[in-house]
């Protein structure tokens, strides 16, 4: 990852302690004051004061969000996913409407989860009706609704929001707009803006993030991308690492490095200290304390799969994302001893952004 970073002079301590002083106490930094802490050795003290900042401005508790991944069809071609349309190598699936309701009803009642997020690809197959349906009858669980379904015109988010639904997540993954074109061919870094800024004017709780260790990616973009986030004023933020897929465009690549994931996921919170910080699926795939290292660098979400056991691996998005097959008792199990381990809390509450 250093050489996708790039390099830059060492940065003296006492300046890096600095930076992080300023941002634990709500001043700013500029792109290349931030592009310093990305590229530095200066790792443990950033995820400290990110530690402290989170446990100050949203508790201890952590959030559980119940995924549903309810179709693998997708009718894009980005470069990195491996449910890309061009892909014929893996087995598709599309849950019912009935389906993604049983998976809802079973995680609110029998594992008391009160946020449950509904991702798909992009699957034109789901009509706008019938996804405002889902999102009435799963609302009835009193529930919170978080949806994960890309690109739509502004009156769709306006239909889905109508019904119900509380947050949006659309990962832009990067916001330079030449590696953004790169890594999605054929669609707008423009349109996926205007989906951001449409999404916060309707009243959603909207998230998006980034994918750290894309191919052509610099510290600069990274820094970027968190500076972007701050700007719109970003809910929810969602930052793993790259892991290349096979039968992709970039499967020859390396993977995204860790210690960057976990410094994004820092600064993240320094500079956003109220938000709603995923440790993300990706995270714990790459690392098997993944989870626990973004949770000790300012994350306060974990989201426990809920779909149908049988479909977990067909999600192929990346490889090892199988790994998220685990019956749903043992996944909380997981998560409970992880809290207690780090002296947290599971949320009872709707996890909504304070």
């Amino acid at each position: 990852m250093k050489e996708i970073l790039g390099s830059k002079d060492d940065v003296s301590l006492s300046k890096l302690e600095e930076y992080i002083d300023i941002l634990e106490n709500g001043g700013k930094l500029e792109r290349d004051e931030l592009e310093e802490l990305l590229v530095s050795d200066a790792h443990i003290p950033i995820y400290r004061a990110a530690d402290r900042v989170r446990r100050k401005c949203v508790g201890d508790d952590i959030h559980l969000r119940g995924l549903i991944e309810f179709s693998s069809y997708c009718c894009r071609t980005c470069t990195y996913c491996g449910l890309r349309a061009p892909n014929i190598k893996i087995k598709r699936y599309r849950l019912d409407k009935d389906e993604i309701f049983q998976c809802a009803q079973n995680a609110v009642q029998h594992y008391r989860l009160r946020t449950i997020v509904l991702q798909s690809g992009e699957d034109r197959e789901f009509r706008i009706n019938d996804l405002c349906k889902i999102v009435d009858k799963i609302k009835k669980l009193d529930v919170a609704v978080t949806l994960s379904i890309g690109e739509l015109p502004r009156e769709e988010y306006a239909e889905l929001k109508k019904a119900g639904a509380d947050r949006f997540l659309l990962r832009i993954e990067t916001t330079n707009r030449e590696l953004y074109e790169r890594c999605h061919p054929g669609m707008s870094h423009g349109n996926r803006i205007r989906c951001l800024y449409d999404l916060k004017e309707l009243g959603y709780e909207t998230g998006t993030g980034s994918l750290v260790g894309i191919p052509g990616q610099t510290a600069k973009m990274l820094a970027d991308d968190l500076l972007f986030f701050k700007k719109i004023d970003v809910d929810m933020l969602g930052i793993g690492p790259f892991i290349p897929c096979p039968d992709t465009p970039f499967e020859g690549n390396a993977g995204g490095e860790i210690d960057i994931v976990l410094k994004m996921v820092a600064l993240a919170r320094l500079l956003m200290p109220d938000i709603n910080i995923p440790a993300t699926t990706a995270l714990g795939v790459k690392d098997g304390d993944g989870h626990k290292k973004g949770l000790s660098c300012g994350a306060n979400v974990i989201m426990p799969n809920v779909g149908p056991r049988e479909y977990k691996t067909l999600y192929a998005i990346y490889p090892g994302k199988g790994g998220e097959a685990a019956g749903i008792d043992n996944q909380i199990t997981r998560i409970q001893t992880l809290a207690s381990q780090l002296g947290r809390n599971i949320s009872e509450d709707y996890g909504f952004r304070r």
